[in-house]
This record gives structure tokens, sequence and C-alpha cells, in this order.
């Protein structure tokens, strides 16, 4: 039992629901902070896209994605592996189901990039057919885009490694590098290492399909997340005003 006197009036409750109040109160205020952050975050990626975005690309030489910025503008010099294609399946372009197509580029060095040639419906909206994603052509090329991450899902039935089949492209869905990586491997490729950011190939350069490229928060942009935030805190104000109220009494003279 919990007892306060405030002023005139007492607070009397029980145990067990001062408890649950408690808990819900700190609860909620822990998910509006977390949607809180989780703003700040979609913040900065929108400014680094924007960045990029009027930013000179630079060569890719020998570095590694992974000690770029995320969206930092680069060329890269290589032979694209066209035998050896990924589908991304479960993509969406204006209103559209279809596909994102990633070939891997063999770099100079041996690494292999993986380049996102961008996207390309369901051949008559049927998703038991494949796209023709042939290259025109195979040679040694110079291509610039932007590095971003590999799209990923919150939910784990969504994702699907690529088959082990020999039939090339093939469908995954949210597949991480080492998935792809492994997969290459299981074909004619050499054993290479594989670059954990995909190359988000820019809309001027040749052999490629629709490329509208977006930031990650442009789907689900800070707003939202604020709006959660607040609605968050609401509960928990609220939650705390209903114990008050079932529990505050006025004390007896």
């Amino acid at each position: 039992m919990v007892r306060f006197e405030i002023g005139n009036r007492r607070l009397v409750a029980g145990g067990w629901m001062t408890l649950l109040a408690l808990t819900g109160v700190l609860l909620f205020a822990q998910l509006g902070r977390w949607q809180w952050h989780r703003a700040a975050e979609k913040r900065l990626i929108a400014a680094a896209f924007t960045a990029s975005t009027a930013a000179a690309a630079t060569d890719l030489g020998t570095r590694s994605t992974a000690d770029l910025a995320r969206y930092a503008r680069v060329r890269a010099s290589g032979r694209y592996e066209s035998a050896h294609q990924f589908l991304l399946d479960n993509m969406s372009h204006s209103g559209q189901t279809g596909y994102e197509v990633l070939t891997p580029l063999r770099l100079d060095d041996g690494r292999v990039l993986l380049v996102n040639r961008g996207w390309v419906p369901w051949p008559n909206h049927r998703r038991d057919q494949l796209p023709d994603v042939t290259l025109a052509t195979a040679g040694h090329l110079t291509i610039g885009g932007r590095l971003d991450d590999l799209p990923v899902t919150g939910l784990s039935a969504g994702r699907a490694a690529p088959s082990n089949d020999a039939h090339w492209p093939k469908r995954t869905s949210f597949p991480t590098a080492p998935q792809l990586g492994a997969a290459l491997r299981e074909g004619t490729m050499p054993a290479q290492k594989i670059e954990p950011r995909q190359l988000l190939l820019d809309a001027s350069e040749p052999q490629g399909f629709a490329r509208d490229w977006r930031s990650a928060s442009a789907g689900f942009g800070p707003e939202r997340h604020v709006s959660y935030a607040v609605q968050w805190w609401g509960l928990g104000a609220l939650t705390l005003f209903l114990y008050l109220f079932m529990n505050l009494e006025r004390r007896p003279l």
C-alpha cells in the first residue's frame, strides 16, 4: 500500500497498481525517447544524402567501402560479372513491385563491388518470370555512383538468402553481404573479398534501369518518428493522470 499526503489530499494506492503505473510511465517514456533519437538519426541520414549529391566523386581505389561515409560518391573501375547477378525481391518503384538488379563488379585489385543498376518490374506483372538484365557490353569500364548499405528489413520472415542452385540471376530478399559472397563463391567466380556496401549506379551511367535514388529516411521521415515520440509521451502522461485520478482522495478533516 502506498500512502502520500499532498495538502488536503492523500494518495492511497495498492502496491501492484503503483508498480504497474510506474512501469507503464517508464516504458512509454523510453519508447518516446527511442523514437526521438530515431528522428535525429533520420535527419543525419537525409543531410548526408543531400551533402553527397553536391560533392564530387572520388576514385574508390584500394579503399574499403566500409571506411567511407554512407552515400559517398565514388568512381570504380573493373569488369561486370554479367553471368552472376542478383535480383533483390520485394522492391517497389512508383507503386509497382519488382526487383533491384545487383551486378558484381570485379575491381582492378580483385575485390568484388556489388553495383545496384536500378529497378525493373516483374515481366508481364508475373513473378514466375525473370526480367532480362543482360549487359550490352562486359569490357573494362569506370562507373560512378554513391555508396549505400544493402537494404534491410526488421522482420526475419522477409529475408531470403540466394538459392544454392546453378541458376542465375538469383532472386534474394534483404540478403547480407556474406550471403551474397557465399553465393558467388558457389558459382564460377574466384573467391575474393566482397565489399560490404553496394554502389548505387548514377542515373547518367549506361546499362542501368530505373534509378531514382533517395536516402533511407525518405520513406519514413523524421517527422513520423517525432509524431510517434509525442504519442508515447502522451500515453505516459495519461497513465500518470489516471493513476492519480483513481487514487487521490480528499483527506478527512
